[in-house]
């Protein structure tokens, strides 16, 4: 059944925006077909977390320009502190929906890297972009948001490694937000071809306590044969936000792609991180840590889907839940038919910090073949009394226990982020949130 809804753009409104961005005809007319559909898709059906009154259509502003920056010094105090003011070779910053500043070192340019803006690669790079922008990973028809993120797109990055290439850097791409009315449809396109490497690292860094505005955002990781992507990121949205985030992979043959993942919105979320692995021998270890607090209710579905054979796929789900936060895990292993001796593992772990939390871990195994092998571990439960036992006696205080507790449970994700100010900024935020 299709529910129709009033969107907060006409179609209209979304080819005048096109124009405006002198965008080519195919992302237009893809635009604008995303739109019809938007009127009348359904959307989503989370497992348990019914979602048919959150505001996924109406904001205030599509839009919101701000000037380009000259430099990074440029940024706010607690952006400055995520990059290398001095070094950082290769970077894009967004504030808001503007493009605000993009630096890629002579070295990369010369092997053909690209880091620059969704729509200028949509204007420059049409072969590369037209090829995979939501015709792999995630499809425009999937769902009322999936349309809606298409037609409505105000942002994001494209990032191309052509073939044979080795990132040695880590690319960082920050999306800042400090306006109250900006809404955030970003899409990120990453594009790793034969045997290439590539390290990603995003954060999402609200600057306002609240915000009137929308987050639909979509990721798809593009790996072809023998290529490895490490995809790391931390998002810090503020309460206020109603936020959709998918991220998507599809690995080639003998191909890596790994995810760290920090979630640690303030707002209600929906949250996917999916993974095809469709060529034999591809692997994929997807890692997400997340801390509710307040009212905030959460979805979190993170999916390994074996295709290839001698595919290997990992997925470790840690949560930390206080005050009166409800969300749930769903950690699922798809092995398809003729994906032999395949391997699917997955643990989902919840901590509870106080009576009204509310966790639920869910492990899936969905196993359409023999020869393979598969196995999942889930709790939900409080802190270790004997743990907390042990650093009381040894004269710590109970609070600054707990914390220490709190962060050996996320240290497997926090420790995996390849940037010092990032790592470092997520375990600001961890500490911040369970304080």
């Amino acid at each position: 059944m299709t529910v129709e809804t009033k969107l907060a753009l006409t179609g209209e409104d979304v080819r005048s925006y096109s124009e405006a961005n002198m965008e080519p005809a195919w992302l237009s007319d893809k635009r604008q077909k995303a739109h019809a559909l938007a009127e009348t898709l359904a959307l989503p059906k989370p497992d348990k977390t019914k979602i048919q009154n959150w505001n996924f259509t109406e904001f205030p502003v599509h839009t919101v320009k701000d000037e380009p920056l000259t430099g990074l010094a440029e940024l706010p105090q607690e952006a400055r502190a995520l990059v290398d003011i001095e070094n950082q070779q290769n970077i894009y910053v967004q504030r808001n929906n503007t493009p605000a500043y993009t630096k890629i070192s002579e070295e990369l340019k010369e092997q053909g890297v690209i880091i620059t803006d969704i729509f200028t690669a949509a204007r420059e790079y049409p072969e590369l972009v037209e090829k995979h922008f939501m015709t792999e990973a995630v499809k425009v028809d999937e769902h009322k948001l999936t349309a809606l993120h298409a037609a409505l797109m105000n942002g994001g990055v494209f990032v191309y490694v052509p073939k044979g290439v080795e990132v040695k850097e880590p690319v960082q791409v920050l999306f800042l937000h400090d306006s109250e009315e900006a809404s955030l449809f970003n899409h990120v396109l990453v594009v790793a071809e034969d045997n290439s490497s590539l390290t990603y690292v995003e954060n999402y860094l609200s600057l306002v306590p609240g915000s009137k505005g929308l987050a639909n955002i979509i990721s798809e990781v593009i790996a072809k044969d023998g290529a490895r992507v490490d995809y790391g990121a931390v998002d810090v949205l503020s309460e206020g936000f109603t936020s959709y985030i998918n991220r998507r992979g599809i690995a080639g043959r003998d191909t890596v792609i790994e995810w760290s993942l920090g979630m640690m919105n303030d707002c209600d979320s929906i949250y996917e991180n999916v993974t095809h692995l469709v060529g034999n021998g591809s692997r994929s270890e997807a890692k997400s840590v997340l801390v509710g607090r307040g009212r905030q209710k959460q979805n979190i579905t993170t999916k390994i889907i074996h295709w290839g054979m001698d595919s290997e796929g990992h997925i470790l789900q840690h949560g930390v839940m206080k005050d009166e936060a409800s969300t749930i895990f769903n950690g699922i292993g798809k092995i398809e038919h003729g994906a032999t001796r395949s391997n699917a593992e997955q643990e989902s772990r919840v901590l509870m910090l106080s009576e009204k939390a509310r966790g639920d871990a869910n492990p899936i195994l969905l196993i359409d073949e023999d020869d393979v092998t598969a196995g999942h571990a889930a709790s939900v439960g409080r802190v270790d009394e004997l743990q907390l036992y042990y650093l009381m006696s040894r004269g710590i205080a109970k609070a600054e226990a707990e914390r220490l507790i709190v962060r050996g449970f996320l240290a497997p994700v926090v420790t995996q982020l390849p940037i010092e100010g990032v790592k470092k900024q997520l375990t600001e935020v961890i500490e911040r949130k369970v304080r």
